[in-house]
């Protein structure tokens, strides 16, 4: 090998290693970035809807480097729970999509019911411990009737962080929707954001003050506005009543409105500035 057949080589074996150092170096400053949990994180969808609504939010967290674990828990009409793909024993912020197979489904015992069949088929399966939740519009009451089911049972995996986009906790106001769930008219909310008026879902919501673990979850309220104190769908006075249900014993609360066009109801689980705060409470150190 002559003189400069080696210089190119030596020259190519330089380059090749402030290559891949370069690359782990970008690697270590992405995940440095984030809590390394064993703690799944699960999204739960809105009604009429799948785990495609989802995917935007989960895609986004892989691509910043959260996690490379996602699997589907595929929830029957009569609750039985399948799961696809696996998780490793050790896998970092691994994050399962919840997709219901009854997605229109207005007994909110139900979702209370489903999300606990999920946790426990994670509980059976992997150990898991704690837990984190995302829900989106009808996602959200799977949130809350978990916890009303579950709060004081220490054998059931404890919730650590809760974000809540888009919930309509004290009711819609649409026409022919059951006097149950329909938001009574002239809802106001008190400083505490307990409403001045209350609907018999609501009211039932309200016994999870004394179940809600103390101190021990921080929540995240995401709500849009496009204009009028609505995300088009949902009233803000709505998403803002959880402030009620659950912030007297919560580790901590914070509330962020949205604005604009992607701020309208069925964009907010689309919308990059939703992803970015997502990853920073949900992941970031």
């Amino acid at each position: 090998m002559n003189k400069n057949t080696q210089r190119w080589a030596a020259a190519l074996v330089i380059a090749a290693l402030v290559v891949i150092g370069a690359f782990a170096w970008y690697s270590q400053r992405r995940t440095s970035r984030f809590i390394q949990s064993t703690t799944p994180t699960l999204f739960f969808h809105g009604g009429g809807s799948s785990y495609h609504a989802e995917e935007h939010m989960v895609n986004a967290a892989k691509k910043a480097g959260v996690t490379k674990t996602v699997l589907r828990a595929d929830v029957s009409k009569s609750g039985q729970v399948t799961l696809h793909g696996t998780m490793q024993r050790h896998a970092i912020n691994p994050i399962v999509e919840v997709n219901y197979q009854n997605n229109r489904q207005l007994d909110f015992q139900k979702h209370g019911e489903w999300a606990g069949n999920v946790v426990r088929a994670l509980q059976q399966r992997y150990g898991i411990k704690k837990v984190n939740m995302v829900g989106h519009s009808l996602g959200n009451i799977s949130i809350i009737y978990y916890e009303l089911q579950n709060g004081r049972n220490p054998r059931m995996p404890q919730l650590q962080k809760q974000v809540d986009i888009a919930g309509h906790f004290a009711g819609l106001n649409f026409a022919g929707l059951p006097a149950a769930i329909r938001q009574p008219q002239g809802l106001k909310l008190a400083k505490d954001g307990k409403p001045n008026k209350m609907n018999a879902t609501y009211r039932e919501m309200t016994k999870v003050r004394q179940v809600y673990p103390q101190g021990q979850v921080a929540v995240l309220n995401i709500v849009g506005d496009t204009g009028h104190g609505t995300d088009g769908t949902v009233p803000n006075v709505s998403s803002l009543s959880l402030k009620y249900l659950v912030a007297s014993r919560a580790k901590s609360y914070q509330v962020k409105v949205f604005h604009g066009k992607n701020a309208q109801h069925s964009k907010l689980h689309s919308n990059p500035a939703v992803d970015r705060a997502l990853i920073k409470f949900l992941w970031e150190k």
